[in-house]
């Protein structure tokens, strides 16, 4: 499917739609407050589907993304409630981030572990090690008088909210990383074909370490921005449906499993329609396994069209891949 009717851009339409329907349909759709609460939605899925973009490109995966945000971010803001500075325990956090990652990589590159597997596995080790090493509390809340970080959450610039801000800058970063850097071809390659990457002399298990080291510290930002919007970290992200909501604005918006294709404008379509469409159910206060039962279906129909759209080579297939 492509050129006009490329997954793409039907989904946008989808949106289109839904966004009409749903201001018209539903009142207090279009309220100021709603709307916030819209953009800082749409903004951290955008900012984690940026992350989990970058390792489904290069064919990957990433389950552990929630236990990493919650975590380390949770471990930042335990660490400032205890009295240390801002700048020391951001810096602790994203190295405990970072850690997490390197090992995720290590586990996939080297000891040859599909990363499905992987990463859920360690997803749950991390979550584990965090609650009885790191943070005492289900829930660690934003110290007072923070000042600039809150600003991160809940300020603007320009008239738009920071975490819109914070996921247009990413997704520019990203996006500049993807087109323009020997890295953004690299991983590309290696999503496209693995086998012939390897051939050309790219250092495969390097990358594939780097990608999910650069996956951590997309997430720990985004951890960042969802927290100061809440002024919180409920630890109990990681028992919900939140790791499934990023994988739909991934696959939804047109990024192939298979790798090798796609980019952050799909994640940013992806993005907009998913962020409307949960908004809109919890306007609607819908139950939330009916929430999850329509997730559930619209994840198994984008997996089963990416799956038509981009059958995967099973002659270049290789351990690490989902």
């Amino acid at each position: 499917m492509t050129g006009k009717w490329s997954q793409e851009k039907i989904v946008f339409f989808i949106f289109v739609l839904t966004f009409i329907g749903l201001s018209v349909g539903l009142t207090g759709f279009l309220s100021v407050a709603n709307a916030l609460t819209l953009v800082r939605s749409v903004a951290v899925l955008g900012m984690l589907g940026v992350g989990m973009a970058l390792v489904v490109i290069g064919r990957g995966i990433d389950l552990s993304v929630i236990a990493n945000m919650v975590m380390s971010v949770g471990f930042t803001l335990y660490l400032a409630n205890q009295g240390h500075a801002m700048p020391v325990a951001l810096l602790f956090g994203l190295l405990i981030s970072l850690a997490f990652g390197l090992i995720n990589g290590i586990l996939i590159a080297y000891a040859e572990i599909p990363a499905l597997f992987a990463t859920l596995a360690f997803g749950t080790c991390v979550y584990g090690f965090g609650r009885v090493f790191l943070i005492p509390t289900d829930v660690v809340y934003l110290p007072q008088g923070t000042g600039w970080f809150e600003f991160l959450g809940k300020g603007t610039f320009l008239e738009v909210p920071m975490p819109i801000v914070a996921f247009l800058l990413l997704s520019l970063l990203a996006f500049l990383l993807l087109r323009f850097t020997k890295f953004g071809r690299f991983v590309y390659g290696i999503g496209e074909n693995y086998q012939c990457a390897r051939i050309t002399g790219i250092s495969i298990r390097v990358m594939v370490v780097v990608q999910y080291v650069i996956t951590s510290a997309v997430t720990f930002v985004s951890g960042v921005v969802f927290a100061t919007s809440v002024s919180s970290v409920n630890t109990r992200l990681f028992n919900s449906t939140m790791i499934y909501d990023v994988i739909l604005v991934v696959v939804l918006g047109g990024i192939g499993l298979s790798g090798g294709k796609g980019g952050v404008r799909n994640v940013i379509v992806g993005s907009l329609l998913i962020g409307t469409l949960l908004n809109g159910m919890t306007i609607m206060d819908m139950p939330v396994t009916v929430q999850n039962l329509i997730k559930g279906m619209m994840l198994l129909i984008a997996i089963t069209i990416d799956t038509m759209l981009n059958p995967r080579d099973e002659q270049v297939s290789q351990q690490g891949d989902i």
